[in-house]
């Protein structure tokens, strides 16, 4: 126990520089904040689907939550039920035994009801692609309004597609 005290004392604390403050970043969580206020009277409520994917994605959908990127604070939350969804956010390649739940999922979502698609599987299928396990891409089994690519995607790229999803949105109607 000593020693391992003493290698304690002798490193010190290392930890990463935080991150200097993001001006891109800053600007774009105005415009989606503006957007979702305009749009969805404040609040764009999204249902996730993870069709059969490695959670990669997932785990860049859940920093989208964490205090850098706050989500939450620009007034998108996460449900658990479609009923409550405006936005159905799906990642992964459509696996065989997911395809009936993500078209019953679409189908619950009332409407207007915007689909993106996250990830490289959920854009093209990916590495996975078309098999007797795999229907692929996200838009082979329910219509997609946008696809965010990525192995997988970026926080920032992930927000940018609900930006573009709530624009086309809005110029639809």
């Amino acid at each position: 126990m000593y020693q391992l005290l003493k290698q304690i004392a002798l490193t010190g604390i290392k930890t990463e520089a935080p991150p200097q403050p993001d001006e891109a970043l800053r600007a774009l969580a105005q415009r989606l904040q503006e957007r979702v206020l305009a749009a969805f009277d404040g609040a764009l409520t999204i249902r996730h689907v993870d069709a059969g994917s490695c959670n990669g994605c997932e785990l860049e959908i859940h920093a989208c939550n964490n205090p850098y990127y706050n989500l939450e604070g620009l007034g998108i939350k996460f449900v658990a039920s479609p009923r409550h969804a405006d936005m159905l956010l799906v990642t992964g390649p459509v696996s065989r035994h997911m395809e009936v739940a993500l078209k019953r999922t679409y189908d619950a979502t009332p409407e207007p009801k915007l689909v993106v698609a996250i990830g490289d599987c959920g854009c093209n299928g990916g590495i996975f692609g078309e098999s007797y396990a795999s229907r692929g891409r996200v838009a082979n089994v329910i219509p997609v309004d946008i696809a965010v690519p990525g192995c997988p995607p970026t926080p920032a790229a992930i927000m940018q597609g609900i930006l573009t999803a709530i624009s086309k949105a809005k110029t639809s109607t």
